[in-house]
């Protein structure tokens, strides 16, 4: 069954760090030839796209609220997704969303994105 699974959400105070883990099980596709993607929806807000990686890493693109705060990576071996978030801030918080896509996915228009993790939940207070 595909699917994605999110974990390391949890309540932090600004200006402090948390990594979120994504583990893509889908077997149609090679992993190397997903795009992989995080998102968040703050509550009352839009789902919007925060960055999304492809090609064991050598694309990688940011939204700008998070450019120079979070960094994508991933671990092939273990077909993990990981977002590490650094200096957050309390606009940060929401729910975090892990999606899948094929080949290099260009944009976060959800259409795009084919396979969606549960989500886990991020929340920082000032």
């Amino acid at each position: 069954q595909d699917r994605l699974v999110e974990s390391g959400g949890g309540s932090v105070q600004a200006g402090g760090s948390l990594r979120l883990s994504c583990v893509v099980s889908i077997s149609r596709y090679t992993y190397n030839l997903l795009s992989v993607g995080w998102f968040r929806q703050a509550p009352g807000k839009e789902r919007e796209g925060v960055a999304r990686i492809y090609n064991s890493g050598d694309l990688t693109t940011y939204a700008d609220s998070v450019k120079g705060r979070f960094t994508i990576s991933q671990d092939e071996q273990k077909n993990t997704v990981y977002l590490h978030m650094n200096s957050l801030k309390p606009e940060d918080t929401g729910m975090y969303y892990c999606a899948a896509g094929t080949g290099w996915v260009r944009d976060f228009a959800e259409s795009k994105w084919r396979f969606w993790g549960q989500g886990t939940q991020v929340a920082v207070s000032s």
